[in-house]
């Protein structure tokens, strides 16, 4: 019987560049006999009361100019710092708009270049997210970002391009709580490459510590 539950926020409407449609049923896939996630485009979602009944919050939310409401942000922070688990996947990361936000993911997305083939490896750290997974390609878009120092995170993967190595995946602490970035899912394709899917489940075990 499933306990656990996992709160996964994307756009649906109002999506510009990363739809949540269909998407959202792979990552319900992904946790199947782990958690019973609940998809949503409802930012009121975040909520002390409400977050307090999932072990995991999944970020696939779209870019946009305004923050989140304050108080919004403030549950969020609350809700890891007290324990919970975040996973952020690709536009995920998007929640930087609001700085105290993008300040816990770790890092701040700067760009990418055009759309193309990435060669991703997984590091030299032994961590259970990425253990035994081989390297792998995906076609995806090759997030950039400008790395905090506020914390000691951990590398899990990183992709070759333009002949350097760009962090492609990290964890680490929040307070109480754990945060996993995976930076792969450009698009519904992406979620059927099998190394990504794994890295899905296990960084979202990883991060509510089921893993």
């Amino acid at each position: 019987m499933q306990t656990n539950q996992a709160l996964a926020l994307g756009d649906y409407k109002n999506a510009k560049y990363h739809p949540f449609t269909d998407v959202d049923r792979e990552i319900e896939k992904i946790f199947e006999g782990e958690f019973a996630v609940t998809s949503t485009e409802d930012y009121e979602q975040l909520d002390p009361t409400i977050l307090e009944s999932y072990s995991l919050v999944i970020s696939y939310t779209e870019f946009a100019k305004e923050p989140l409401p304050s108080a919004q942000t403030a549950a969020l922070l609350s809700y890891v710092a007290n324990g919970g688990g975040l996973l952020a996947i690709h536009n995920g990361i998007s929640l930087q708009r609001s700085q105290e936000l993008g300040t816990m993911l770790g890092a701040k997305f700067t760009g990418h270049p055009p759309f193309t083939a990435l060669p991703i490896k997984t590091s030299g750290h032994k961590h259970p997210i990425t253990e035994g997974i081989d390297d792998f390609v995906m076609d995806e878009e090759p997030y950039r970002f400008e790395m905090y120092p506020h914390y000691q995170t951990t590398i899990l993967a990183e992709y070759e391009h333009d002949g350097q190595m760009w962090p492609a995946a990290w964890t680490h602490e929040y307070g109480l709580g754990r945060v996993v970035y995976l930076m792969p899912g450009h698009q519904l394709a992406s979620f059927s490459v099998e190394p990504f899917r794994e890295l899905i489940r296990r960084g979202g075990l990883w991060a509510a510590e089921l893993l």
